[in-house]
C-alpha cells in the first residue's frame, strides 16, 4: 500500500488537478479506508494519479486499465476499485474493454479524463477530437467525426453513466460519490481542460 506520495507533476491549469481533488474528496466523504481502495490507471497524463493518492494502485498498459480493474474487483469484491484513464486510453485503444465492462456491469468505477487529445504525446488527435480541429497529427484539420462516448457506453448497457466538466467541482465530487455507491459498473466522462494542447 502506497503511503509515501510522489510529488504531483502536471502542466499548469491541467484539469487532472481538479479530477484528482474531487476523487480524494469523494473517498473522504464516504470514509473509505485507504487499505480498501485501489486506483488503476492506464497510460496518459492522468496515469500517475495512483501515485498521488494513499492506498493501493497500479499503472497498467495503454488501454488496459479496465481489464486490470476487473481482475482486482473479481479477486476481492470488498475493495473499492476505481479505474482512471484518458480519452485515448478509454475511447481509443481501450474502447473494447470499456464496452464489455459496461455489458458485464461489475461494480467498479471508471473515470475518463477527456481532454479531446493525446496530451502526453503533445497534442495529437484522439477519438473525441472535434471534426476539423488542427492538431499535430491532423495539421489540415481532423477529418474524422468524434465519438460520443456517453451515448456509446449507454448503448452498451452501462447502468450509470454521466458526463461532467472538471471546473464544476461540486457536481464532479457528487458524481464520483454516486458512482462509488452504485451497485454496478459506473462510467464518468469528465470534460477537462488542457491548456498546453487543447486550443479549441
Amino acid at each position: 500500500m502506497r503511503t509515501n506520495l510522489n510529488k504531483i507533476q502536471r502542466c499548469p491549469g491541467c484539469g487532472n488537478f481538479l479530477i484528482h481533488l474531487a476523487l480524494k474528496q469523494a473517498l473522504a466523504e464516504l470514509k473509505i479506508p485507504t487499505h480498501k481502495t485501489v486506483i488503476v490507471t492506464g497510460i496518459g497524463c492522468n496515469s500517475k494519479m495512483s501515485q498521488y493518492m494513499e492506498g493501493y494502485g497500479a499503472e497498467t498498459l495503454h488501454g488496459r486499465g479496465i481489464p486490470f480493474a476487473t481482475g482486482v474487483k473479481l479477486a476481492n469484491p470488498d475493495l473499492t476499485v476505481i479505474s482512471v484513464s484518458g480519452d485515448g486510453d478509454s475511447y481509443g485503444i481501450g474502447l473494447g474493454h470499456l464496452l464489455h465492462a459496461a455489458r458485464r456491469n461489475l461494480p467498479f468505477v471508471h473515470i475518463t479524463c477527456d481532454n479531446e487529445n493525446y496530451a502526453l504525446t503533445t497534442g495529437q488527435a484522439s477519438a473525441t477530437t472535434p471534426l476539423g480541429v488542427k492538431t499535430k497529427s491532423t495539421p489540415e484539420g481532423n477529418p474524422v467525426p468524434p465519438l460520443h462516448p456517453v451515448h456509446l457506453v449507454e448503448t452498451a448497457g452501462c447502468s450509470f453513466v454521466k458526463s461532467v466538466i472538471d471546473k464544476d467541482m461540486k457536481t464532479l465530487k457528487e458524481t464520483i460519490v454516486q458512482a462509488i455507491q452504485h451497485s454496478g459498473f459506473a462510467h464518468i466522462n469528465v470534460q477537462q481542460a488542457c491548456p498546453s494542447w487543447k486550443r479549441w
